[in-house]
Formats: C-alpha cells, sequence, structure tokens
C-alpha cells in the first residue's frame, strides 16, 4: 500500500471553509478513484496560518495515476484553490505502508 501526503495552508479565518472546500473536490475524487484505500484531511492552526494535510491510501502508483495523471509527484490542484492557498506546493510526498 502507498501513502500519498499533500501539503497546503490557508488563512486560519477560512480553515472551516476550506474543509468544506476540500471535502467537495480532493476528497471526492479520491474517494471515487479505484484503489484508493482512504482519505483523510490533517489540520493544523498556528497562529495566523492553518496548514492542511490531505493523507490519502492507495493500491498502487497505477491507482494514484489514476487520480494524479501519469506524473504522480505532482500536487493536483483545483480552480478555486486560489480563492484559499498561500501558496502552491508543486509535488507530493507517497510513503511505503507497512503494518
Amino acid at each position: 500500500m502507498i501513502a500519498r501526503v499533500w501539503h497546503g495552508a490557508t488563512d486560519a479565518g477560512k480553515a472551516d471553509e476550506y474543509v468544506d472546500y476540500l471535502n467537495e473536490t480532493g476528497m471526492s475524487d479520491y474517494r471515487a478513484t479505484k484503489g484508493n484505500r482512504g482519505a483523510h484531511i490533517l489540520r493544523k492552526i498556528e497562529g495566523d496560518t492553518a496548514h492542511f494535510y490531505t493523507l490519502t491510501f492507495w493500491d498502487s502508483f497505477d491507482s494514484i495515476k489514476e487520480f494524479a495523471g501519469e506524473d504522480y509527484e505532482r500536487a493536483k490542484y483545483y480552480p478555486q484553490d486560489e480563492k484559499f492557498l498561500l501558496e502552491f506546493e508543486p509535488t507530493v510526498r507517497h510513503f511505503e505502508v507497512f503494518g
């Protein structure tokens, strides 16, 4: 199994609205992709900034490519992300899952 981790940050005042937006976009797309074994949102507010991580689990890199495209290490963004995100990190991280 492969874990995929994406990070983004918003203004803390938009944190709750961004959770809703994530659930409507990325999280629903993750969960609808064959080979996805789970998708979670992690949030930590530090001062004026809310950090978000999406943690998803996948059967294989091929299943990740079904969601992200052939260049699966590039972060996938949605049109309204500009309304929320403070910056656009270009890549995500992948980890093998044991246990």
